[in-house]
This record gives structure tokens, C-alpha cells and sequence, in this order.
């Protein structure tokens, strides 16, 4: 009898443990889906900042900015460290396309335009990766919180993982009066 019980409770600590295994590495593959993502963003903003550099005096500070977070980026270790530096970025591009909109010889240089679509594109594609790595992220902390699992967890070295942040100015409402003025200039 003591025999049943305590395969039956390996068992279930088995399971558990490939449970773990399976939502840590859900994780770690949502992440490397973005991380591709999100190097292809950091080629593009290389162009884009050295075609808008000339152009946009004013802005160095910015534009430095931006240069460390890509170096940081790109020097960063691990996953932790590339998604903090991922969501700072995110604000400073977001900061970077608003001073951008102030240089209209700029918007108007065709390099520019056609490295500004691909960078939009690209941060589209990061938004949908965002998602299925916010869920991912969300499913396995869960996961490592409830109980029993919780212990397990612990005893494995599993801990929370940050979500991927959303830039405040994209959460905000949109300005329609702003969006109907650019239909009316085109």
C-alpha cells in the first residue's frame, strides 16, 4: 500500500515537473519569436537614425538614446535583460516618431519613408509576438504560483517573469480631430 502511495505521488510530482518544464519553455520560445523580431528593429532603427541624423539637429539626445539602447540591446545577456531594454526602447521610438512628425523635408526623403514602413511593420509584428509572449508569460506565472505547484516550483529555481511592456502613448486614445486632419492634407 505505502508502495502505491508513493508512486502515485511521484507521479503526480513528475507531471507537475514536466508541467513547469512545458510553460517555462512556451515562454522562452515566445520570447526568441520576438527577439527575432525585434533585431530586424534594431538593423532597421540603425538606418533610420543615421538617414535622420542630418536632419534632425535638435534631437541628438534622442537620438543618442536610441544608439545606446540598440548597442545595450544588442550586448544584453539574457532574456530579462533584453526585455527591459526592449520596453525602454519602445518609448523612446514612439518618443522618436513624435519629433520625427516636426521635420517635414524628412517625411518627405524617400529612404526614410521606405525605412519608416518597415520599422511600422516591424512593430506591428512585435505587438502580435507581445501578445501570444504576454499570454505565454501569464499561463506559465500562474502556473508557478498555484498550489502545490507553488512548492515544486520554488524547490526548482522557477520564478515570475516581467511581461512585455505596451508604450503608455499606445494605450492612450487616439486624437480623431488629428487623424482626420492628415486624411484632409493628403
Amino acid at each position: 500500500m505505502l508502495g502505491l502511495v508513493l508512486i502515485l505521488v511521484l507521479g503526480y510530482l513528475v507531471s507537475v515537473f514536466n508541467s513547469l518544464v512545458q510553460v517555462r519553455n512556451n515562454v522562452e520560445k515566445a520570447w526568441e519569436n520576438i527577439d527575432v523580431i525585434l533585431m530586424q528593429r534594431q538593423d532597421e532603427l540603425g538606418k533610420l537614425i543615421e538617414a535622420c541624423t542630418a536632419y534632425m539637429t535638435h534631437e541628438r539626445e534622442l537620438l543618442t538614446s536610441l544608439t545606446k539602447l540598440r548597442v545595450g540591446y544588442d550586448e544584453a545577456q539574457s532574456s530579462d535583460e533584453k526585455l527591459a531594454i526592449a520596453n525602454k526602447l519602445n518609448k523612446e521610438v514612439a518618443q522618436f516618431r513624435r519629433a520625427w512628425e516636426g521635420y517635414p523635408d524628412l517625411k518627405a526623403n524617400q529612404n526614410i519613408i521606405q525605412l519608416q514602413q518597415r520599422v511600422s511593420g516591424l512593430e506591428s509584428t512585435i505587438a502580435d509576438r507581445r501578445e501570444f509572449f504576454n499570454e505565454s508569460v501569464n499561463i506559465y506565472n500562474i502556473q508557478i504560483e498555484r498550489f502545490p505547484e507553488r512548492l515544486i516550483a520554488g524547490l526548482f529555481g522557477y520564478r515570475r517573469k516581467d511581461y512585455f511592456e505596451v508604450p503608455d502613448e499606445k494605450s492612450e486614445d487616439v486624437d480623431m480631430s488629428k487623424l482626420t486632419d492628415a486624411a484632409h492634407s493628403q
